[in-house]
């Protein structure tokens, strides 16, 4: 059976301990995982404290040059952590081959980026020669989730090393194998030996010795908001900034004068893909009451017309990551008060894996749970408006501010929804889970705080240093 090992050190780490890795599509156990526990905690700061000087030194075009090597050797793997990703994660494997492209692309966009990161000269006074510049924390430490761990891997690994700082990170329980298996292709590709760490393990042992150990200099998580605090709390206890990115329940606004046919495919597309289980997924349909039945009727024929099956068959719709997860979407979807439009339930034809059907509820009350709680899976609920003033109240009704999309061909419309709604992107008559790798990523309110992706991303994992010269 297959062992999933920790990386540390430039080499491959088994501590004592291990827990089984469980395919979402058959339930069954496909190989087991390292249990770290402090001790190996300790041991992957510990290397990456130590070979942080020496890489803060690296000069920027070498760093940018691994960089593109290293997204090189993703692509060229593309296919094999696929099926990592789709055995761990249950999403079908054309998604899974999207986010080693992606994941790659963080590895270019900043190898690119960095050899334009520079201070800034401040003519303050012809007596001085003053200027900043940005320098490494220094160790990084990193706690992602389960719905996309390439990318997430990507997102804060990228960011972090090309700014000259070392990272440990521990992946979600469920999803540890593309991790491990990037590490080895990043050390492959001539990263220094504990540039890049990865702790594999359970959250409230691995995970809690990470976020709580002495040694880091700034913290990223991304999940959910119970276990964001936790994290805030041990960041706030080592005086160390933290980057939080702790969800959504993003709306699609829809006015009377949208095209509803590209509407309707965005939203399943963005609602669908990976179950659902997104964070930035478009989970909320606020609609104009004109058109209201139109649209759902077309959402409807393409949530029917959606194939289900195992990730590696590569249908549109594959398991939740767990039936834990299965059983979770199942009571939102029991407990809910509305229309039943389409699914509510586990497809009859799948009755072993954590499948769940492609799942609308329309009409339901902005103030229940299942408007304001993030379901994490396929599972669209809806509400309807006159003014856009009421558009506006619901789609800020939520204690999240992650996303949203204005559909409208009015443009001074389009820009005052922009405005008012509250949230860290917002698409006017498009929707990407997230944007590009380009775009900064984060949200208001509850859905975390600092940005991920684009250029703003690199401030995060540095400080400004100014010095001041007296001439």
């Amino acid at each position: 059976m297959n062992l999933t090992t920790a990386f540390i050190d430039g080499t491959s780490a088994t501590p004592a301990g291990t827990y089984d890795n469980i395919d979402p599509a058959t339930g069954e156990c496909i190989g087991t995982v390292v249990r770290s526990g402090k001790d190996t905690i300790d041991s992957a700061v510990g290397a990456a404290r130590r070979a942080q000087p020496s890489w803060a030194r690296t000069k920027t075009e070498d760093r940018a040059d691994l960089m593109h090597a290293f997204a090189d050797l993703i692509l060229s793997h593309a296919d094999e952590l696929a099926k990592l990703e789709t055995e761990d994660t249950g999403k079908p494997l054309t998604q899974s081959r999207t986010d080693a492209v992606v994941t790659a692309r963080y590895f270019k966009f900043y190898g690119r980026t960095i050899e334009a990161y520079y201070g800034d000269y401040l003519p303050v006074d012809e007596g001085f020669h003053a200027f900043s510049r940005r320098q490494p924390l220094g160790v990084c430490g990193s706690i992602v989730a389960w719905n996309y761990p390439m990318q997430l891997f990507g997102r804060a690994v990228a960011p972090a090393v090309v700014t000259g700082n070392t990272i440990v990170l521990k992946p979600a329980d469920e999803t540890p194998r593309t991790a491990v298996r990037l590490a080895e292709l990043a050390s492959e590709a001539g990263f220094p030996p504990g540039v890049i760490n990865i702790v594999p393990g359970i959250g409230t042992e691995a995970g809690q010795a990470l976020a709580e150990h002495p040694d880091l200099d700034h913290i990223g998580f991304v999940g959910s908001n119970p276990v964001g605090k936790i994290i805030a709390a041990s960041a706030a206890e080592n005086l160390i900034p933290a980057t939080l990115e702790l969800g959504g329940k993003s709306p699609h606004i829809v006015f009377p004068d949208a095209d509803l046919d590209t509407v309707a495919s965005f939203i399943t597309k963005g609602i669908l893909q990976n179950a659902g289980q997104t964070c930035s997924a478009g989970s909320r349909l606020i609609v104009h009451k004109s058109i209201a039945e139109e649209l759902y009727a077309k959402l409807a024929k393409k949530f029917e017309a959606t194939s289900i099956g195992s990730g590696m068959d590569d249908m549109d719709l594959g398991p939740l990551v767990s039936t834990k997860q299965q059983n979770r979407v199942k009571t939102f979807v029991e407990e809910a008060e509305g229309e039943l439009i389409v699914g509510g339930g586990i497809p009859q034809d799948r009755p072993v894996g954590a499948y769940y059907s492609p799942t609308i509820i329309a009409r339901v009350d902005p103030s229940s749970k299942i408007a304001n709680e993030e379901v994490f899976g396929p599972v669209l609920v809806t509400m309807e408006f006159d003014s856009e003033d009421e558009a506006v109240g619901i789609a800020n009704g939520t204690d999240y501010a992650l996303m949203a999309a204005v559909w409208t061909n009015d443009v001074s419309r389009a820009h005052r929804m922009a405005l008012a709604v509250e949230a860290g992107q917002v698409y006017v008559n498009a929707f990407g889970a997230g944007g590009g790798v380009e775009y900064p990523f984060g949200g208001f309110k509850k859905s975390g705080h600092g940005r991920e992706k684009g250029y703003e991303a690199l401030d995060g994992y540095t400080a400004t240093k100014t010095v001041i010269m007296k001439l």
